[in-house]
């Protein structure tokens, strides 16, 4: 089977190219300023926001699944209007398509989210997402829309990265400690979102992790991890700046976790050296 990722040179979309590689299938993927480095991939250069040239990557490929893992982060012409050009090609040529989403989505108000709530985004990035989402279900009643959290990996997520950046004094800025996520590692993410993809799976899916941290947890987890002095990592709280966003999002995941193969482990887990995800061949991974 060819797959596309669109995506393909971010975080998540690495590791999903790697997956899919190693699986054996035919991998394409998109870039938006310069192509991963991944070899063995058909890269591709794609600027959603460009309607015919969105149609024609996915007509050139012919993708059996097409993963849409690309964020433009608030800009609604990348990250709604993108997502529907995609959904669009996607269905004029017979693909399936999974659909990366996020827990922006909802506002916090509940604090617990399972699949079936419907999103309440308090930010431009949030109702960019939920739009997407909108725009996914209604074109394609068969794809699959998943939802995650704080993406995590072996030291190469953002947030890992400000870890140490904060502990080495070299950027300015604290981790909240009433700001609430589920976090997820980049490899149970990927593979959960492979086994989807090759599946007769359709609808909304949550694939988080278990452990509900704060950032600035999360970040002692990540310093304690890569041997470093948690107790340099500044804090603060939110509710004392003027930063939109919900505070307290957890996804719940278990209707979704129920339905996978794929083992979806907690960030205390990954982080303190408990287990690894299981073998994507073994998890209906690629």
């Amino acid at each position: 089977m060819t797959v596309l990722i669109l995506g393909g040179s971010g975080f998540l979309g690495t590791e999903l190219v790697r997956q899919a590689l190693a699986a054996g299938h035919r991998t394409a993927a998109t870039f938006a300023s310069r192509p991963g480095t991944t070899a063995g991939v058909a890269w591709h250069h794609l600027d959603v926001r460009d309607p015919t040239r969105v149609a024609s990557v996915i007509a050139e490929v012919a993708p059996g699944v097409v993963v849409n893992a690309s964020s433009g982060n608030d800009d609604w012409a990348i990250t709604a209007d993108g997502a529907l050009r995609v959904a669009l090609a996607a269905a004029r040529a017979g693909s399936r398509l999974v659909h990366v989403s996020s827990d922006a989505v909802f506002s916090g108000a509940r604090v617990h989210y399972d699949e079936t709530c419907a999103p309440s985004p308090l930010t431009p990035y949030g109702a960019a997402k939920a739009a997407a989402e909108t725009a996914v279900r209604i074109l394609l009643p068969g794809a699959a829309v998943a939802r995650t959290s704080l993406i995590i990996g072996h030291g190469r997520s953002g947030h890992e990265r400000t870890v140490h950046a904060l502990i080495a004094g070299t950027r300015d800025g604290v981790l909240f400690t009433d700001d609430v996520r589920c976090p997820v590692h980049v490899e149970d993410l990927a593979a959960a979102l492979w086994e989807i993809a090759l599946s007769e799976l359709a609808g909304t899916f949550h694939i988080a992790g278990p452990d509900a941290l704060s950032r600035h947890d999360l970040g002692l987890l990540i310093a304690r991890r890569d041997g470093l002095d948690g107790a340099r990592l500044p804090r603060g709280r939110r509710t004392d700046t003027s930063l939109p966003g919900a505070l307290d999002v957890r996804l719940d995941s278990r209707a979704t976790q129920a339905r996978l193969r794929t083992r979806i482990r907690g960030a205390r887990t990954f982080l303190c050296g408990g287990g690894s995800a299981e073998d994507p061949t073994s998890t209906g991974a690629p």
